[in-house]
């Protein structure tokens, strides 16, 4: 009852819908759905519908990866230019504009750490380039090789920030399999896992089944408008919109986006956060990585000076593992979970939640970009946490 509760008071207030899947070891114990899949309509969320799960994406992108790290397919130690040559001599732009030769080369390490240097700018010379050279289609190997002409925002492995470091290291797991990404992620974890409703290309036939996409716009910035705004939810704080369902991270018709690209159902995607939580074994029985992986996985690889990078509201008391969240201070953070619960939030409040120590696991999702992550996701926490009897 705490999390329905938990669940009505968000849609009750500024949220228009959101879903929920618990497991807790191989069993789903808990199911719910809240508020609208469409607001104007008022069609109620049913809890199949498909979401545009952005960041989320970025855990089934390590995931994959990880498993051509267990066939020793690559050290993390491994530069990135043994993958693509382009990378072999970098450039780093400072605070003041100049831009100097790279001291240090980029590993697959810095793509899973958010270490690289990288950023998250796509209107720069070496996207454009791109999209001149695949006549818009930006397929995923181009891109990446295209984005090395870009300077680095800083010293590889000197900083954290968020970025496009998972984009990068899903090209390098399509250079390495020979497969293209979405295909390798189909074939090696949403098929082994029973996962039949997870996708990485919007079609009309997947846009009808997905819930209806708004952002929150403030009130700070609507300024008058806020009522023109209005569709069906606001508050004292602002006006929700919808704003259709594409996302901006698609880049064209032949880019797989490792860092956003999933388009997947709650149920479906819980499948895959289960198996994280139980050694890598899904509902199912499958196995999709190794548990001494999932500890690697979730171990801190951020030092002081990163950490510092690393500060966003709701992550307080998490360090970072290999793309995801790890929680290293109970205290710090307010949480009544566990050290090691790790997972990652997405741009319109999607959310894994993944405790192996105790076997559990949660996938929740909304639609409503601007989600207020640093409200709902250490509260989701929370309540999942006191609702457990062991």
């Amino acid at each position: 009852q705490p999390m329905k509760d938990f669940m009505n008071a968000l849609t009750a207030w500024i949220y228009p819908g959101n879903s929920i899947v618990v497991y807790k070891d191989h069993e789903e114990v808990f199911r719910y759905q809240s508020g609208f899949a469409n607001l104007e309509k008022a069609i109620p969320m049913g809890g199949e519908e498909l979401f545009n799960i952005y960041s989320c994406s970025k855990v089934a992108t390590v995931v994959s990866a990880l498993q051509l790290y267990e066939r020793g397919r690559f050290l993390l130690s491994d530069p990135l230019s043994e993958f693509f040559p382009e990378y072999r001599d970098m450039y780093v732009r400072d605070a003041k504009g100049r831009v100097e030769k790279a001291e240090n080369p980029i590993t697959l390490r810095h793509l899973f750490t958010m270490t690289a240097g990288f950023s998250y700018d796509m209107s720069t010379a070496a996207f454009q380039r791109a999209r001149d050279l695949t006549q818009g289609r930006m397929d995923t190997l181009s891109v990446v090789r295209c984005l090395a002409e870009d300077p680095l925002s800083f010293e590889p492995g000197s900083h954290w920030q968020y970025s496009l470091c998972h984009d990068v290291l899903a090209a390098v797991v399509e250079l390495i399999s020979g497969m293209r990404f979405c295909d390798y992620v189909r074939k090696n974890i949403f098929e082994p896992l029973g996962m039949a409703d997870s996708y990485y290309h919007l079609t009309p036939q997947l846009e009808a089944r997905m819930a209806e996409q708004y952002t929150f716009v403030t009130a700070d910035s609507a300024g008058q408008r806020l009522e023109e705004l209005q569709s069906a939810k606001q508050s004292d704080q602002g006006a929700v919109q919808n704003v259709g369902k594409s996302a901006s991270y698609r880049l064209g018709s032949q880019y797989d986006s490792g860092g956003a690209g999933i388009i997947t159902s709650v149920c479906d995607y819980a499948k895959f956060a289960c198996a994280l939580a139980n050694g890598g074994v899904g509902p199912n029985g499958e196995r999709i990585l190794s548990a001494g992986t999932i500890e690697l996985l979730r171990a801190n690889q951020l030092g002081p000076v990163q950490l510092e990078d690393y500060n966003w509201p709701q992550l307080a008391g998490y360090g970072y593992g290999l793309g995801v969240r790890t929680m290293m201070d109970r205290a710090r953070s307010g949480s009544n979970g566990s050290v090691g619960e790790f997972g990652w939030g997405g741009a319109a409040g999607a959310n894994v939640l993944v405790d192996p120590d105790r076997h559990v696991s949660l996938f929740f999702a909304q639609h409503m970009l601007n989600p207020h992550e640093e409200h709902y996701q250490p509260r989701l926490r929370n309540v999942l946490y006191a609702c457990l009897q062991d």
